[in-house]
């Protein structure tokens, strides 16, 4: 029988709006809240999955060959290793997540693959997780490296300063890596308003930001075209595979905006 659990977890609410089954009724709970309430807001989720794995295919397309997925959150049908191996059989990738239960599952599912480290850390303390054994045994920082902040920085505070986060890490990668972040983006509108304060009230944290202040996080990296765009409508190697192209937006898809940066020097 499954242990019970007193809080959400986001990955676990994400797990179970993706079609997961790693989760508990509490996340059940939340996500049948946005799903039943709030319709279509199960969007936010399914289409910054799908903008992260078209980010790897970029990455990877470019000559990208060693990755750190910052928040990774649990494993879904589809996980990054597994994009970037089709086309680099022996690629290094790091899952780092903060929630034990998603670090303790996929241990479990990826421990036979050496190439694949899966750590307990804090995406605010890069020096600590460079500076892990797996991650000086994986990655080598005098190459190019894909780093992944696939909705992570929303739960950063203002006065943790998450462009200063991400500096951290972009300091400790050389010329040629590619940075990908998506993020939670201000509406002004009900829906935003709604779903910062459930999130809010289940998390205790989540910060929503608008197309400036996301811009912002990304420093003095050049951003890859189109820039920044709700996940949606984002992908940076061809307009015919742009999940929203040709037809308005719904307001949800409009609310989780993403972009591809690299490091020129």
């Amino acid at each position: 029988m499954r242990a019970r659990q007193a809080r959400p977890s986001v990955a676990r609410v994400y797990d179970y709006i993706l079609g997961g089954r790693d989760n508990y009724g509490v996340d059940q709970n939340l996500a049948d809240y946005f799903i039943d309430f709030l319709p279509g807001s199960e969007q936010v989720a399914i289409t910054a999955r799908a903008a992260t794995l078209r980010a790897v295919r970029s990455m990877c397309a470019n000559g990208i060959r060693q990755y750190i997925d910052l928040g990774c959150g649990l494993p879904t049908t589809e996980n990054v290793h597994e994009v970037v191996r089709r086309q680099h059989a022996d690629a290094p990738i790091v899952y780092v997540d903060n929630d034990p239960f998603v670090v303790a599952h996929g241990r479990a599912l990826m421990s036979i693959d050496d190439r694949i480290a899966v750590l307990d850390g804090d995406v605010r303390d890069a020096g600590a997780i460079a500076d892990h054994p797996d991650v000086q045994r994986l990655i080598n920082f005098d190459e190019p490296v894909g780093l992944l902040f696939g909705v992570v920085l929303a739960f950063v505070e203002d006065n943790e300063d998450p462009a200063g986060v991400v500096r951290s890490w972009v300091d400790r990668v050389s010329p040629g890596s590619q940075v990908y972040i998506s993020h939670f983006r201000s509406g002004h509108n009900r829906e935003t308003s709604t779903t910062e304060r459930k999130v809010l009230d289940a998390f205790g944290r989540g910060r929503w930001r608008n197309d400036d202040e996301v811009q912002a996080l990304f420093g003095e990296l050049e951003l890859i075209e189109p820039g920044l765009l709700p996940c949606a409508q984002w992908w940076p190697q061809s307009a015919a595979d742009d999940a929203g192209n040709g037809r308005e937006l719904s307001v949800w898809e409009q609310l989780i905006v993403a972009g591809l940066a690299r490091k020129t020097t």
